[in-house]
C-alpha cells in the first residue's frame, strides 16, 4: 500500500518504479482519483458548514417566537445533500484504495533489473556437490522404494498433489522442525510462537495476499481462510498497533502447517513433494524500525543458510530481479538447494524485506523514543514499522533435499549427523529397516 501524498509528490519516481515491475504508468489515475475524492469531501464538509449556519439561524428565530418552518425544511434538504455527499467521497476513497491495494511494492533501488527469473543475479554458493558412482535418484523414487512415502494412498483421501509420510521419513519431518525451531530460538534469537492457521480476510490483505492472490487460497465456508504460510498471523501481530521503539526489532519464528491451492502452478512438479497443497514450513518474521530493516535482511537470510550448512546441504543464494519478485517485497534473497536427482538447484527459502508496504496495509506503526506524547491514534510522531519474512526452512523440502545428497547406492539414505539426536542415534534409513 502506498501514500496518495507521496504519489502525488514524487509521480515520476512512482511511476518509474511501477515501470521495473513491467506496468504502466499508474499515478495519474490515482492522482485523478485522489482529487475527485477530496472535491467530494471537499463539498460534504461545506454543505454541513451551510448546514450548522442555518441550524443557528432556526434557533434564532425560535427564540424570538418567529415562524421557522421553511429554514427548518432547508436545513432537512442540506442534511439529505450532506449525507449523498459523504457517501460519493466514502465511495471515492474507497475506489483509491482499492486501486492503490492491487499494486506491488516498490523494488529497493538495489534490486537487479530484468524480466523474469533469468535476471536473477547469484550471490554467493556454499558446500560441496556429493557426487555418486550411481545414477541420482529423485526424492519420490527414493522415498517410495523405502516403503515410507506414498501418494497413492494420500490421492484416495485427499486427491493430487499430498503426501503420506511413515516410520522414519515422518520422524525425519518431525526431527526437522524440532531442529530449525531449537536452532533460531536457542542461537538466533528468535521467539517462537504457535498461531492461528485459520485467519480472517483482514488479515490477509494486511500480508498482500488479498485480493490478489486469493485464488491460491483455501477458504472455509465460514469466511476463514487457511493459512498459505506462517507470514501472516505473525505479521498481523503489530496490526493496528503502536509499539515502542526500543522493543524492536522483534523477530519471530513458527512452524505450521501451510494451504496452498497451487492455483497457477498446473503441469508443474506434479510429481513429488515439491509442490502441495499441504506442507509444514518454519517462517521467520521481523519486524523493525526503517533504519535497520536492510541489515534485518541480511541477519535473516544468514539464519536460513546456517540450517543448510548444519545439514552440510550444498546451496547458493541469489538476489531475485524486478520481473521476479514477489508482490509485497522490496527486495528478496532467494536460496536454493541442490537436488542432485533433479541436477539443479531449487528454492528452498525467500526472505524478503518489504519495507512499510505491509505496514500501511494493517496500520502497523512504532513511536520513535523520545516522543511519548504521540497519542493512541497515530499522529505525525509515529512512524510506519518494517516487515521482513522468511522461510527457516520449507521442511518438506529440505526432506527432499536430504534424500537426494544423502542417497546411497543399495537405496538407503543416511541421516545426517545433526538430525540423529533427534531420531534415536539413526544413521541411516533403510527399506528393511535396518
Amino acid at each position: 500500500m502506498f501514500d496518495i501524498k507521496w504519489i502525488r509528490d514524487n509521480a515520476q519516481e512512482f511511476d518509474n518504479a511501477m515501470a521495473r515491475r513491467g506496468l504502466d504508468p499508474q499515478s495519474a489515475g490515482l492522482i485523478e482519483l485522489d482529487e475527485k475524492r477530496r472535491q467530494l469531501q471537499f463539498e460534504a464538509q461545506e454543505i454541513q458548514a451551510e448546514r450548522n449556519k442555518l441550524s443557528k439561524e432556526v434557533g434564532a428565530l425560535k427564540a424570538k417566537g418567529e415562524d421557522a418552518e421553511d429554514l427548518i425544511a432547508k436545513v432537512s434538504r442540506t442534511k439529505d445533500a450532506e449525507a449523498e455527499a459523504e457517501m460519493a467521497a466514502a465511495e471515492a476513497e474507497t475506489a483509491l484504495g482499492e486501486a492503490m491495494a492491487k499494486l506491488p511494492n516498490r523494488p529497493a533501488d538495489d534490486v537487479p533489473e530484468g524480466a523474469d527469473e533469468a535476471a536473477n543475479e547469484e550471490i554467493r554458493t556454499w558446500g560441496d556437490k556429493p557426487t555418486f558412482d550411481f545414477e541420482a535418484r529423485e526424492h519420490f523414487d527414493i522415498g517410495e522404494a523405502l516403503g515410507l512415502m506414498d501418494f497413492e494412498t494420500a490421492a484416495k483421501m485427499s486427491g493430487a498433489r499430498f503426501v503420506l509420510l511413515s516410520g522414519a521419513l515422518a520422524h525425519m519431518e518431525r526431527a526437522l522442525a524440532n531442529f530449525m525451531l531449537d536452532l533460531h530460538t536457542t542461537e538466533h534469537g528468535l521467539l517462537e510462537v504457535n498461531p492461528p492457521a485459520l485467519v480472517n480476510d483482514s488479515a490477509l490483505f494486511g500480508t498482500g495476499q488479498l485480493p490478489k492472490f486469493g485464488g491460491d487460497l483455501f477458504k472455509t465456508e465460514d469466511g476463514l481462510w487457511l493459512i498459505p504460510t506462517a507470514e501472516v498471523p505473525l505479521t498481523n501481530i503489530v496490526a493496528g498497533t503502536i509499539v515502542e521503539a526500543d522493543t524492536l526489532p522483534r523477530r519471530y519464528a513458527a512452524m505450521t502447517w501451510c494451504f496452498r491451492s497451487e492455483a497457477g502452478a498446473a503441469g508443474k512438479d506434479t510429481r513429488g513433494m515439491i509442490r502441495q497443497h499441504q506442507f509444514t514450513k518454519i517462517e521467520m518474521v521481523t519486524i523493525s524500525t526503517p533504519e535497520t530493516s536492510s541489515e534485518e535482511l541480511e541477519r535473516m537470510t544468514d539464519c536460513a543458510e546456517e540450517v543448510l550448512k548444519r545439514l552440510n546441504l550444498p546451496y547458493r543464494t541469489v538476489v531475485l530481479s524486478t520481473g521476479d519478485l514477489g508482490f509485497g517485497a522490496r527486495k528478496t534473497y532467494d536460496i536454493e538447494v541442490w537436488l542432485p536427482g533433479q541436477d539443479r538447484y531449487r528454492e528452498i527459502s525467500s526472505c524478503s524485506n518489504c519495507g512499510d508496504f505491509q505496514a500501511r496495509r494493517m496500520n502497523a506503526r512504532f513511536r520513535p523514543q523520545g516522543d511519548k506524547k504521540a497519542d493512541k491514534k497515530g499522529d505525525k510522531k509515529t512512524q510506519f514499522v518494517h516487515t521482513l519474512n522468511g522461510s527457516g526452512l520449507a521442511i518438506g523440502r529440505t526432506l527432499i533435499a536430504i534424500l537426494e545428497n544423502y542417497q546411497q547406492a543399495d537405496g538407503s539414505v543416511v541421516v545426517p549427523d545433526a538430525l540423529r539426536p533427534s531420531m534415536g542415534g539413526l544413521e541411516a534409513i533403510s527399506a528393511d529397516g535396518a
